[in-house]
């Protein structure tokens, strides 16, 4: 039998975001930047690899670590971090990994003879005289940034690379202009390092898109290209930050055209007044095809903090036109179909979550605001045997679980911890409870059940908290 899958769809104690998909053989790898629970930065932790057979995505293998900041010598102290990554498989066979430091404008560039070995540090993207791309004086200085990297059909690489924070400009540690108005694309030599053109501007940010067709969607970072039939698409993070979108060319390296919205951590775009029907942040993910679907990765925020982001995905679809509708966030992406209405699941794999009053937006400072829910753990970082829950909902605060097949299920048990109150089950927001679930106040972990009478056939699950103080959610279970 398969493995179930869930959005995260990495263990509870991994924090993997920023994931660029790849099926090589008979697996989809994952390569991702690493970070760290209730870290103070992004990315504090060193690349690990995670895999899965094509044909039972809910089985990720960790691959360990497989390159670390201090093997780039421009990072010997290891005062740096690793930068969201890409791999692209060379002419020779051979895996190579494109990463930028968090304070270094030069692609960095490994190599390793299997997709999630242990890479060796191979070079710095470079020009012909030697000189590195980005830090080049005589050259034009991309500020280099989330590296995505393209094989053609025809075998010709392509680097993207950009950053374009608001506001601008910025220079380099030598005090030259960067080019940061959009993501921009140069084409490699087949040794993988030397840079063959001179950039071009292949989407632009937001300070430059008027006229572009990219107004409210201009390119802020996370250029991840593919692709796909006869089109080019380059997948990423707009200017609002939480969402995924996608623009397409007729060539690799020409003007791309906005496409729209692929996917936004909190559903925004999906319903009514840019409402977010769960806490926001940045966003950074691909494309890739297993077993003829499309899917979409991306990850979430946790812990009320921007530094603590754990990957999802999504299945999508490409139309005849080549355009990419948006998709909603669930809590089984990866899962081919709804999950069992018989059986236990963790809280974690909530897909929605929110205050009374809504969500509070983009959690860029660590905040931990009196009446939000969050998701979290006990303990510090680590690599095995998490307990991640919901912590702090208050009266009024809600979690959604799409999607399920109910099937005659008749009980469901909530283990919680805290205050008391109710625990009221709906399978629609604002429909008519199928559950209501008396919570008795306790500080250890206790279970607590009612009676369930959900209709059959594939539904959502909400879970509301009505009562005094609040309560941290573990988990759940339906029979």
């Amino acid at each position: 039998m398969k493995t179930l899958a869930f959005n995260p769809y990495l263990p509870n104690y991994e924090y993997v975001p920023d994931g660029e998909p790849y099926v090589f053989g008979d697996r989809v790898y994952v390569f991702g930047s690493h970070d760290r629970f209730d870290g103070t930065d992004y990315c504090m932790n060193d690349y690990v690899g995670w895999s899965a057979p094509v044909d039972d995505l809910g089985a990720w293998r960790n691959e360990g670590v497989i390159y670390q900041a201090t093997q780039d010598p421009m990072n010997a102290n290891g005062g740096q971090y690793l930068f969201a990554p890409d791999v692209q498989q060379g002419d020779d066979g051979r895996y190579y990994l494109y990463y930028c430091l968090n304070r270094t404008p030069a692609v960095g560039v490994a190599v390793c003879d299997t997709p999630a070995g242990k890479y060796e540090f191979y070079g710095h993207v470079k020009y012909e005289d030697g000189s590195v791309y980005g830090m080049g004086q005589t050259k034009k200085n991309v500020f280099n940034f989330d590296p995505g990297v393209l094989k053609d059909t025809d075998g010709t690489y392509y680097l993207y690379t950009g950053f374009s924070p608001n506001p601008g400009p910025m220079r380099d540690m030598m005090g030259k202009m960067l080019l940061i108005d959009g993501s921009y694309c140069v084409k490699l030599d087949s040794d993988m390092l030397t840079v063959k053109s001179e950039p071009k501007l292949v989407a632009p940010c937001e300070s430059v898109s008027e006229g572009t067709g990219f107004e409210g969607h201009g390119f802020y970072e996370a250029s991840s290209p593919r692709k796909i039939g006869d089109k080019y698409y380059l997948v990423y993070s707009s200017v609002k930050s939480h969402d995924l979108c996608y623009a397409t060319c007729d060539t690799p390296d020409g003007d791309y055209k906005y496409g729209g919205v692929i996917i936004s951590n909190g559903d925004v775009g999906l319903v009514p007044d840019g409402e977010a029907l769960n806490y926001t942040g940045n966003n950074h993910g691909g494309l890739v095809e297993i077993n003829g679907t499309w899917y979409i990765f991306g990850h979430r925020q946790t812990n009320q903090n921007a530094f603590s982001r754990q990957g999802i995905a999504e299945a999508v679809t490409i139309l005849p036109d080549g355009s990419i509708p948006q998709v909603e966030v669930t809590s089984c992406g990866l899962n081919g179909g709804a999950l069992p209405g018989t059986g236990s699941y963790e809280a974690r794999i909530a897909c929605n979550l929110s205050s009374k009053n809504g969500t509070f937006g983009y959690v860029q400072e660590k905040s931990k605001e009196e009446g939000h829910p969050y998701f979290t753990q006990s303990g510090e970082d680590r690599e095995c045997d998490g307990d991640q829950y919901i912590a702090n909902m208050c009266d009024g605060a809600w979690a959604g679980f799409k999607y399920f097949e109910f099937g005659g299920e008749r009980k469901i048990s909530v283990k919680v911890r805290g205050a008391k109150g109710v625990m009221e089950v709906r399978t629609q927001k604002n429909g008519a409870c199928v559950a209501k679930i008396e919570l008795v106040s306790t500080d250890e972990w206790k279970e607590f059940q009612g009676e369930f009478a959900p209709e059959a056939g594939k539904q959502a699950l909400y879970f509301t908290y009505v009562g005094e103080g609040a309560v941290d959610f573990a988990g759940f279970t339906m029979e």
